[in-house]
């Protein structure tokens, strides 16, 4: 399980580290801290025909680019953000269940559509039940809780930390899959 740093977890982000495997790393000063290298998320296996090929290769493209653009922490942050999220997985993730089959650029995709839908006003909590794969997601409308920057991974983290009250970040990609983030608090 995850060691409780200074402040402890919240029952939903401990949680989430559950869910998606996750632990939280030690807390350290900044003086302590090093630049971090960021982790590549697993890249979708090669087959015979381009899997991107086709109408949305170049959305799925420029989905992927969108997810992955760099995120940086901001001075005068606060040191707490409360947050809910919809995680959608693609094979080869971070704790992905067997059963999901689908490539990371569908995955990409599949996220942009929820990202579109809540833009034209979907409920989140409806958007959680129908496309985020994290266990138990559903019952808690995506609620991750209060959470530190330590702990959860650092592409989540430098999303979350840069959204304003009730603000919703574009589609963010991590070792778990694709996330769209809500900060509430």
């Amino acid at each position: 399980m995850t060691k409780a740093g200074k402040g402890g977890l919240t029952l939903l982000a401990a949680a989430l580290f559950v869910a998606c495997g996750g632990a939280a790393p030690e807390p350290v000063t900044p003086a302590e801290k090093a630049p971090e290298k960021v982790a590549e998320a697993p890249k979708p296996e090669a087959s015979g025909d381009a899997a991107a090929a086709g109408p949305d290769a170049e959305k799925a493209e420029q989905c992927i680019a969108t997810a992955n653009a760099k995120r940086a922490k901001f001075s005068g942050e606060p040191p707490k953000v409360t947050v809910k999220h919809i995680l959608v997985r693609f094979k080869g993730t971070k704790n992905a269940d067997a059963s999901i089959k689908r490539s990371r650029e569908e995955a990409c995709l599949r996220a942009m559509e929820a990202r579109d839908k809540l833009r034209e006003g979907a409920d989140f909590d409806e958007m959680v039940k129908e496309y985020s794969e994290e266990p138990g997601a559903a019952s808690r409308g995506g609620s991750v809780g209060e959470i530190e920057r330590a702990m959860v991974v650092k592409p989540f983290a430098d999303a979350a930390f840069e959204l304003a009250v009730n603000q919703m970040s574009d589609v963010v990609e991590t070792e778990f899959g694709f996330h769209l983030i809500f900060r509430s608090q």
